[in-house]
């Protein structure tokens, strides 16, 4: 079985961090599985199409629509205070740290770029939040850039001017933010989407129930570990909780409406 936290590794120090807390997991739970590297720009999406996923993050609106359905293991709660103890995120619009804009408004006819079309942070956050303005969002923006592949890559487009605002999956900005602060520092936040079901760590292949309890109970042992304090740090990580796939519903629902309301870009 196949384990990988690149969704929240966005720099070096992130993915140590992981294996660190990920390893200690395993080794609790007594399993001896396999850290696989899948670092960008392979497509995220080819990682989620396996069927030997056994502790992978997966953002949550590509587990909602997977059949079969994957099995929900945990999800991290960030330790900042804008997540209140809870295991949800948001997505960060932002725009280079210098631009004059002082409302989202004051961007339109600009240059709006995204991630992938299958990222709910990346994509379809960022549209659901466009539809309160009653355009298309072609009609909002002079022009529409995809393919960023990630958050990093909606920065560098900021700050190089390719565009002029992008969406950040809220906890990776944030990582980037705490590691990476001269990177992270070339934008600033205009808007915040709503909070939704942070993406949980999951299995696509078979768990055995036993299987299933030991790593659910050494992911719940994580936030109260003194030797992973460091790491816990690390990764602004406070703990993990288990979600219930009813948590990613609307996540779903979302996209499928998104959808059939036309007008993808």
């Amino acid at each position: 079985m196949i384990v990988n936290a690149r969704m929240y590794a966005p720099a070096p120090a992130a993915k140590a961090a992981w294996q660190e807390v990920l390893g200690w997991v395993l080794r609790r739970a007594g399993l001896d599985w396999t850290h696989l590297d899948h670092d960008a720009p392979a497509p995220m999406a080819q990682l989620w199409a396996r069927d030997d996923l056994g502790l992978t993050f997966m953002c949550g609106l590509p587990y909602s629509l997977r059949a079969p359905t994957p099995q929900l293991i945990a999800a991290p709660v960030p330790s900042l205070p804008r997540y209140a103890d809870r295991a949800v995120y948001c997505t960060d619009l932002a725009v280079r740290a210098d631009a004059n804009y002082e409302k989202f408004e004051d961007i339109f006819g600009g240059r709006l770029g995204y991630t992938v079309r299958d990222s709910q942070s990346g994509y379809y956050a960022l549209r659901h939040y466009l539809q309160r303005f009653g355009k298309p969002a072609r009609e909002l923006y002079g022009s529409i850039t995809g393919d960023l592949i990630h958050a990093r890559g909606v920065i560098a487009a900021l700050a190089d001017g390719r565009i002029d605002v992008g969406p950040l999956d809220g906890y990776v900005h944030d990582l980037l933010r705490h590691l990476e602060p001269g990177f992270a520092g070339q934008v600033r936040v205009i808007a915040c989407t709503d909070f939704t079901a942070m993406p949980p760590l999951l299995a696509t292949g078979a768990l055995a129930p036993g299987v299933l309890d030991a790593l659910r109970q050494a992911l719940l042992a994580v936030g109260e570990a003194p030797e992973l304090e460091g790491a816990r740090g690390t990764l602004l990580l406070k703990r993990f909780a288990v979600t219930r796939p009813e948590d990613y519903v609307p996540t779903r629902e979302r996209a499928l409406a998104i959808d059939a309301a036309g007008e993808a870009w």
